[in-house]
């Protein structure tokens, strides 16, 4: 099957002086991570590289073509499953077959340039390749993926419904806490031989928006930390404590037992409160689009036992699985290549 013919031909198109053709009139230049990228509007064959674009594809109503491996949950992630149900995977996220995708001729790869950037040259010669700089933008990845598929009034409606979701808890949670708001929130993963204490990240940035503040701990600490010994447990004092598991790991189920057994475990101000919550990870940490943040926020809304907002139905629809706007003029052609 030839590579982006199309494409190619608006390469040449763009290197000869006086030439013009209807493709390249309807050519758009999308800025992202990689600079500015030209490609056709919109995008209609789209192969996602990173779970963020993978989750903001289904909430622009858009079925991908192809998808990375998720994380966890393998091999995608159960609340996307129904809207992806048929799309060809082409790998992980670290590591993407390259020739499968090449095979699903894209016209659009979304990718970032966290993860991507040394392959970048292969993914802009097999079709036009937009980037963010993190995995874990949501805004950033809605607003440059609605622009290059044209959805942007469908991303204006989500991050609309976003902020105002975000004043509400805001407004609500400062209503019951008083002086005890806002709180410092502890963010921590057990793995099966340490412990990791998030300060940015996907969870991060959004408990940053909702305005919760960090432990004094992780100032200056980049990501966060790594703890390898109990005795490191006071670095995790904070107000709240957001426990991420992985239930269906016996070694780290045991691990959490055995670090939340110790002494300087009870001496945590969260557990003194009755403040420690356990979230899920895929919509705390992995998911990284603009359903799982939401997810996220539903979360928050439930243990500080806040009254929900009515439900803005364009979000509750894609965290569903159902989609609007859906790209049915490829529709047909995603089931083809699904079925090879």
């Amino acid at each position: 099957m030839p590579i982006r013919r199309q494409w190619l031909t608006m390469l040449l198109v763009s290197l000869i002086p006086g030439v013009v053709t209807a493709n390249a009139q309807n050519m758009h230049s999308v800025a992202n991570a990689f600079g500015e990228t030209c490609l056709p509007a919109p995008a209609q064959r789209i192969v996602t590289l990173y779970q963020g674009a993978t989750d903001t594809a289904v909430a622009l109503g858009i079925t991908p073509v192809g998808v990375v491996d998720s994380w966890l949950e393998k091999p995608m992630y159960r609340y996307l499953r129904d809207a992806l149900d048929g799309v060809e995977h082409v790998g992980l996220e670290t590591q993407p077959n390259l020739e499968k995708v090449a095979w699903l001729d894209p016209d659009l790869i979304v990718a970032t340039r966290f993860r991507h950037e040394r392959v970048r040259p292969l993914l802009e010669k097999i079709a036009p390749t937009i980037a963010t700089d993190s995995v874990f933008d949501f805004k950033a990845t809605l607003t440059m993926m609605a622009e290059a598929t044209g959805r942007q009034t469908r991303a204006h409606r989500l991050l609309r419904d976003w902020d105002d979701r975000v004043a509400d808890f805001r407004r609500k949670i400062a209503e019951k806490l008083g002086d005890a708001w806002p709180q410092k929130a502890a963010v921590i993963r057990f793995k099966s031989d340490h412990v990791r204490i998030y300060s940015t990240g996907f969870a991060g940035s959004i408990l940053d928006e909702l305005g919760f503040t960090q432990p004094d701990t992780l100032h200056d600490r980049g990501w966060g930390m790594k703890l390898t010994s109990e005795e490191s447990i006071p670095v995790m004092n904070a107000d709240v404590i957001f426990v991420l598991l992985e239930p269906n790991d016996p070694a780290i189920a045991r691990n959490y037992r055995h670090w939340t057994s110790h002494p300087l475990w009870a001496r945590l101000d969260a557990v003194g409160n009755d403040r420690v919550f356990e979230v899920d990870a895929v919509d705390w940490i992995m998911g990284g689009g603009i359903l799982a943040a939401n997810a996220m926020l539903d979360d928050l809304y439930t243990h500080y036992g806040l009254d929900l907002p009515r439900t803005q139905a364009l979000t509750a629809g894609c965290r569903s699985g159902s989609v609007e706007e859906s790209a049915s003029p490829s529709r047909e052609k995603n089931e083809e290549s699904a079925t090879c």
